[in-house]
């Protein structure tokens, strides 16, 4: 009887060190088990606001405290007509880069804010195209991404709109104007 525990409690051991074993360098798929969204705005800029724009009614519903949120300012058009989109905090050097125009946000778990601010000389109430009709576009993922023993293959390039759309599984057909 004693021996036959004894096989047993070795084959119970063995079977959780081998059940155990995690090895593998597979990565956790993002965009199939979390939720990631995106949608445009295009902000009403004013000096009575110091050129700061904040929202939060559009967002409460999809922004939880693990959330990360990314905003990417549309720069311009490609020669196939597709929208440029550079992360903030982005910086535009007007006259030859003797001026400076710098878009930068923060968020919280209640709201989020764009800022437009001018450097070298540059007066916003006299240049209302640094922030008028311009389009952002707010991306909201989670904070945790898939894990690896081989980080470098969890990682994306934030500062790369389509690698992030790419990498969340977001659908671009499906984003609206806030």
């Amino acid at each position: 009887m004693k021996k036959i525990l004894l096989f047993l409690f070795l084959g119970a051991v063995g079977f959780t060190a081998y059940s155990c074993d995690n090895s593998d360098d597979t990565v956790v798929e993002q965009g199939k088990d979390t939720y990631s969204t995106a949608y445009d705005i295009i902000p009403k800029f004013n000096k009575e606001d110091s050129f700061t724009y904040h929202f939060d009614d559009a967002f409460n519903s999809a922004l939880l405290e693990s959330d990360v949120v990314l905003i990417y300012l549309q720069t311009g058009l490609t020669t196939n007509g597709a929208p440029i989109w550079k992360l903030l905090p982005y910086t535009e050097y007007p006259n030859n880069g003797a001026d400076k125009v710098e878009y930068s946000y923060d968020f919280s778990k209640f709201d989020i804010g764009i800022d437009v601010r001018s450097t070298n000389g540059v007066n916003l109430d006299n240049n209302p195209g640094y922030y008028t009709n311009k389009k952002f576009r707010v991306v909201i993922v989670p904070a945790k991404t898939g894990t690896s023993k081989n980080a470098a293959a969890a990682t994306v390039d934030y500062s790369d709109y389509n690698s992030v759309i790419k990498y969340y599984n977001i659908d671009e057909s499906k984003i609206k104007t806030k």
